[in-house]
């Protein structure tokens, strides 16, 4: 999940400097960058006249539909931290232990709903479209809140819970199973002091196609782990064509994905990000604008007046 493994050169270099040099000339300056604006209409002036719109989301779309976030105080289960369990390593030491979070999870998303945000974008998906003009969404969350919402143009760089691969055949398929399996009901309690299930590998999920058998693993992308180049390559296409980005919900500090906006910044192409605090990022951006994504969203991505409706 954080590993710098992107393939697409333009989005790992010059990000430092929030300015590409010309090469031919050489030039080694960087532009000071204004102060981010919280100006709505200025925002929906810029919003109304783009064509492909990218807007890459993070967990704290998400955390407003009450699903724990990798980081800070959800990022615990038992008394492991989330990244200590989201690696193929742990996988290999104890999958029944990796197997009950990963239950607990898909049992938490089963149960919540899209916000308001997520609705907004598939919104505004549906109605640019009709009018010409496109949005991608970008997420690196796992949890398929934005396909629930209705958001049909969805690159998941770091996989779904909804999805197994096998760890013998490699086949992925979807599964929204409840539970995944028998072995795992009533499984994957995160309070501190539950003990580990201990259940054998033979009744953890296992493959259904024909003579495989294998042991699944979920296909989301562990640290320390690279993530998948046909998405990547998808991803930079969107980035290179995109004359708006939005960033909503993210931390801005796992890579690659925290380098995909600063790089389209760095282009010249305007960037708002919807959070609820600055990050590391934030003052490369045209526009910030702090508070609930869920709050913010809805009226930035809200029919213009200037749009056309047949």
């Amino acid at each position: 999940m954080c590993l710098f493994q992107f393939t697409a050169r333009r989005l790992v270099s010059q990000a430092h400097c929030g300015f590409k040099a010309s090469s031919s000339k050489k030039q080694k300056f960087c532009l000071e960058m204004a102060r981010p604006s919280s100006n709505m209409a200025d925002f929906r002036e810029v919003f109304a006249k783009a064509k492909h719109i990218a807007i890459i989301t993070g967990a704290g779309i998400s955390a407003e539909s009450g699903i724990p976030t990798f980081r800070g105080a959800g990022g615990f289960w038992r008394k492991w931290q989330a990244q200590e369990l989201a690696t193929p390593g742990a996988f290999a030491r104890n999958p029944s232990r990796v197997w009950e979070f990963y239950h607990y999870r898909r049992e938490v998303v089963l149960s919540k709903h899209p916000n308001p945000a997520h609705i907004a974008i598939a919104e505004c998906e549906k109605r640019l479209s009709k009018q010409g003009r496109s949005v991608v969404v970008i997420t690196q969350n796992i949890d398929e809140l934005h396909r629930k919402a209705g958001t049909k143009h969805l690159l998941e760089i770091h996989g779904s819970l909804f999805k197994t691969r096998c760890t013998s055949c490699g086949n992925v398929a979807a599964n929204y199973k409840s539970p995944i399996c028998s072995a795992l009901a009533g499984k994957g309690a995160p309070d501190p002091d539950t003990e580990d299930a201990a259940i054998p590998v033979e009744e953890l999920p296992q493959c259904e196609e024909d003579g495989c058998n294998g042991l699944l693993r979920p296909h989301v992308v562990w640290f320390g782990e690279a993530l998948d180049p046909g998405v990547l390559t998808a991803v930079e296409k969107e980035l290179d064509i995109c004359d708006l980005c939005l960033v909503v919900g993210t931390s801005s500090v796992v890579y690659p994905a925290a380098m995909f906006a600063p790089q389209v910044s760095a282009r010249g192409v305007p960037v708002a990000e919807f959070n609820m605090e600055p990050t590391p990022a934030t003052n490369r951006f045209r526009f910030h604008f702090p508070g609930p994504c869920g709050t913010t969203l809805p009226p930035a991505l809200a029919r213009h007046e200037t749009e056309i409706i047949s």
